[in-house]
């Protein structure tokens, strides 16, 4: 969000994966403000998921839809997310990180608990390799 002026506290606030993709990964005609862009996707998305939920709170028990199946949607849009940042990146050492490291704690770990200590050093070994300059983020 460099150079965005005081759109970047929006685009901050709204930001969530949908948003994350779109805005890393769209090209941006020229002559189109890159801030008014990503305020634009962040807004639509933030309409369109509090409009969503906001029908399902009201509609949602009174229809009967089976939705058996549909638990692979977060791992396909996070994967699908992944691979495209994966691509676009010539860097790819925090992806391999933020895949190591989970693996690592949860065979350390176990299944039950190993999120948070996996995350809390992701962010150590960012944060260190950030004022270290040894990875690029």
């Amino acid at each position: 969000y460099k150079n965005t002026g005081l759109k970047k506290f929006y685009l901050i606030f709204g930001m969530c994966d949908e948003s994350f993709a779109i805005n890393c990964n769209t090209v941006i005609p020229e002559g189109i403000d890159k801030g008014c862009f990503m305020v634009c996707v962040n807004l639509l998305n933030q309409i369109y998921w509090v409009a969503g939920a906001t029908i399902g709170g009201l509609l949602g028990n009174s229809l009967q839809i089976n939705t058996k199946g549909l638990d692979f949607a977060l791992v396909a849009l996070f994967t699908a997310i992944f691979v495209s940042q994966w691509q676009s990146t010539e860097n790819n050492t925090p992806a391999v990180l933020g895949i190591v490291i989970p693996l690592v704690c949860l065979v350390l770990i176990g299944p039950q608990s190993f999120i948070p200590p996996a995350m809390l050093l992701l962010l150590l070994v960012f944060i260190t390799a950030y004022y270290k300059g040894g990875i690029k983020l």
